[in-house]
């Protein structure tokens, strides 16, 4: 059987990235290249041809390569229709601004201290590290050779995933990342809660404590999984 029918089975029925080694270890079979070398190489150009295929206009998804292996996906023009269709199936993930724009300063200066963030944010940042912990879209990253070697903390794989990165090399300008948040993310900030936070800034600076899942926030905003 073509390797190429097989492998645009896989990488459909793929819920997260799937890699070249996982590809080949599920293309093995007794009539293959002796030589995994060769099979690499098979599966690589056969993966290649699927990408030049979807990429014509007839086609609505593509092959994309993110966070290290290869998936399916809608493509940019495509983006809102499907957006608009995924909101009606299942609850988004919420995060807070103030854990929002931590995520920006942790994306862009990682490994960072979370006095670090606090300094670049002019705000007591702890508060919302635990939920970006508890999302999956920060990880710990050693402790930095200071005194009180302070904890690091830098994006992971669900990040990538979450803005269709391939790895933190494709970071676009701030300018650009602050578009792909307010892509990705949309805010119910009501007028009253914005009067609210400005206030509140005029108080000393704190991060709130970020609510439990599912309860009302002040500037909620809700995360769409990329399609």
């Amino acid at each position: 059987m073509s390797l190429k029918p097989q492998i645009e089975a896989i990488i459909y029925a793929a819920e997260t990235p799937i890699t070249l080694d996982q590809i080949v270890q599920l293309v093995k079979s007794a009539d293959s290249p002796a030589d995994e070398a060769e099979l690499r190489s098979q599966v690589r150009a056969a993966i290649e041809e699927l990408s030049a295929d979807y990429s014509s206009e007839s086609h609505g998804i593509e092959v994309r390569q993110i966070a290290g292996g290869y998936r399916m996906s809608t493509k940019p023009e495509q983006h809102d229709l499907v957006r608009s269709f995924a909101k009606s199936l299942k609850p988004p993930i919420r995060l807070s601004m103030p854990a929002l724009e931590t995520l920006a300063v942790i994306a862009y200066k990682q490994p960072v201290t979370v006095p670090e963030i606090s300094e670049i944010r002019g705000v007591d940042s702890s508060g919302v590290i635990a939920t970006l912990l508890d999302r999956k879209l920060i990880t710990t990253s050693g402790r930095k050779d200071v005194v009180g070697r302070p904890i690091l903390y830098k994006t992971t794989k669900e990040f990538l995933l979450r803005f269709g990165l391939k790895d933190v090399n494709e970071l676009p300008s701030m300018e650009e990342f602050e578009k792909l948040v307010a892509e990705s993310f949309q805010s119910d900030l009501l007028p009253t809660e914005e009067a609210g936070e400005t206030s509140a800034k005029a108080s000393p600076a704190q991060d709130a404590p970020e609510p439990a899942e599912g309860q009302a926030e002040p500037g909620q905003v809700e995360a769409e999984k990329s399609a």
